[in-house]
């Protein structure tokens, strides 16, 4: 599989025009953005950025404080609701679209189609979210298949646990949490989200969800029923089925790992037999599983939060030497390719913001190695390449570094970039339009140079862990080989520019079977302006090369 970079963007805020932003606003008050937000030019714009696939997150019906009942909608409660707009991760039907983001509400699921269809016809891929471990606590399908039998509809609620149940119950329990729900009731109440089996979730726990059932009786010491199969299983593969008619591509799972592997591998096998090219992504943040959920859960991707992003993170922030990341890709021991590398997504703090490095300038190198250390897939969250901060307190969610997931907004940084959705950039600062360009030229060179796409990679780091020229705290670099194309990358994740030196062992020449002695025109692919005299590929002769501050160097060589 070539290699494929995701442009993560939550529609509700990629096209909003709407400056308003009132704190806790209501969706009249600060706007909101929709499908047909995603026009030809802000789809070919998206693309041009080296894109292969949009994740539309929050596509899925969820619970939210806006009122669509006249459309034959079910109001939710407000106290089980996070924030105006209401998570994307607490699904209220999984068979329909969320009717913010159409214009036409009663033609919402057209709406969507269309975008589907709109995305292809741009030369990329469509991945959405799929959230299987939770529902929001008032789910309820009103847009169903006829045949359809609705989650805990056939449920006994006396039972705390069977695998006949869609839901875990506590009987004679009341739903009482620790703090005020306005006069909610549910009874009995159910298991909250988050693996919380008590009637009194608190303001930390994913309240607004409930849990959903896989044949895991997880109080009585996690025994596994599942033969017979539990009814939970064929309802969310017909789900899956019914979201892959819609020609999907891919589906992102939220929190794999907190439903049973045994589950993901057969509904996998199953729905890449009708969808074979389908792909699916795991949130998994256990290393100890990694395998498991790829071999045995038939994953094609898992993210890489807790290895990768955790080390580049700490790195940028000066927190840990450089030479670590040789240790997290190892640590990974022969699947690093089908790790998903990133820096930012929904959950984790922008790289501008005051909480992460306060400038998105200074993730330049650590968004290199993300790209291009690998074969694996890489993604970036909308916004992200043009410097995003995140240090607005939107409401819900607060002043705490990401972009809210649960409130209306419009972030000024995409509307620079939409321009009244001419999308030519023509409000963006000088800084935004650098940066922009800079992951421009990255994720294109990632996704078409062979060397990155299907080639090897040698790390240089051990051989020049005593070269006092090469800074190991500082400084990384590696080789990408790819039959006669060899790529050299050199990163300085210092803050200061500095002149220094990179040794290549004569190991590294065996292992990817270069030639010593031979000489090599070189440039630098995301800068060609740089100019570079001939040099002579040796075991002997180390590259000279000034690097500025937080910059990287991603340096062809051309036999001579």
């Amino acid at each position: 599989m070539s290699k494929i970079s995701i442009y993560q963007v939550l529609p509700r805020l990629f096209g909003n025009e709407k400056t308003t932003n009132k704190q806790n606003g209501t969706i009249q008050e600060n706007g909101c953005g929709k499908f047909n937000s995603f026009t030809p030019g802000a789809l070919a714009s998206i693309k041009s950025l080296g894109i292969t696939h949009v994740w539309y997150t929050g596509v899925i019906e969820h619970a939210t404080q806006t009122d669509y009942s006249s459309f034959g909608i079910r109001k939710d409660h407000p106290g089980i609701v996070k924030g105006k707009a209401g998570s994307a991760y607490a699904i209220k039907d999984y068979y329909d679209v969320d009717p913010d983001l159409a214009e036409n509400v009663e033609t919402r699921m057209a709406e969507f189609e269309a975008l589907v269809d709109r995305t292809h016809e741009a030369g990329m891929k469509v991945i959405i979210d799929f959230v299987p471990n939770h529902v929001a606590r008032q789910y309820y399908s009103d847009a169903k298949p006829k045949e359809v039998v609705d989650l805990g509809e056939n449920d006994h609620p006396e039972w705390a646990f069977s695998p006949l149940n869609n839901f875990y119950y506590l009987p004679n329990q009341p739903f009482s949490p620790t703090f005020q729900v306005q006069g909610y009731t549910e009874y009995p109440a159910k298991a909250t989200g988050n693996d919380q089996f008590t009637a009194s979730p608190t303001l930390n726990d994913w309240y607004e969800t409930v849990k959903l059932n896989y044949g895991v009786n997880y109080v009585e010491g996690n025994q596994k029923q599942f033969d017979p199969i539990p009814d939970t299983w064929f309802k969310m593969r017909d789900i899956l089925l019914f979201w892959a008619s819609k020609k999907i591509d891919g589906f992102r799972c939220d929190m794999a790992e907190m439903v049973p592997v045994e589950f993901w591998g057969w509904v996998i096998s199953q729905i890449k037999q009708q969808y074979p090219g389908i792909l699916f992504i795991a949130e998994v943040y256990n290393p100890a599983e990694y395998r498991n959920y790829i071999c045995n859960g038939k994953f094609d991707y898992l993210y890489d939060k807790v290895g990768m992003y955790d080390m580049l993170r700490n790195v940028t922030s000066r927190n840990f030497p450089v030479r670590e990341i040789t240790n997290t890709w190892q640590a990974l021991g022969g699947i690093e390719n089908q790790m998903l590398n990133f820096l930012e997504n929904h959950d984790e703090q922008r790289i501008g913001s005051g909480f992460f490095s306060g400038n998105g300038m200074y993730a330049q190198p650590a968004m290199i190695v993300a790209a291009t250390l690998t074969q694996a897939p890489v993604m970036i969250y909308f916004g992200q390449e043009l410097g995003e901060q995140g240090m607005e307190s939107e409401g819900f969610s607060g002043m705490d570094g990401r972009t809210s997931i649960f409130d209306y907004w419009g972030l000024k940084s995409i509307q620079a970039w939409s321009n009244g959705g001419k999308f030519d950039g023509g409000k963006l600062s000088q800084d935004q339009k650098e940066l922009q360009e800079f992951y421009k030229k990255l994720l294109n060179i990632a996704i078409s140079e062979k060397a990155i796409t299907d080639g090897s990679m040698y790390d240089l780091v051990f051989a020049n862990f005593e070269n006092n020229k090469f800074n190991t705290h500082e400084q990384f670099a590696y080789f990408r080989k790819y039959e006669d194309e060899l790529l050299l990358v050199v990163l300085n994740f210092d803050d200061k520019p500095l002149d220094t030196e990179v040794f290549f062992p004569f190991e590294a020449f065996q292992y990817l079977g270069l030639e010593e002695g031979q000489t090599y025109r070189i440039v630098n692919l995301l800068n060609d302006s740089d100019k570079f005299p001939l040099f002579t590929l040796s075991s002997k002769n180390p590259l000279v090369i000034h690097m500025p501050a937080w910059k990287g160097f991603i340096l062809r060589l051309t036999k001579a």
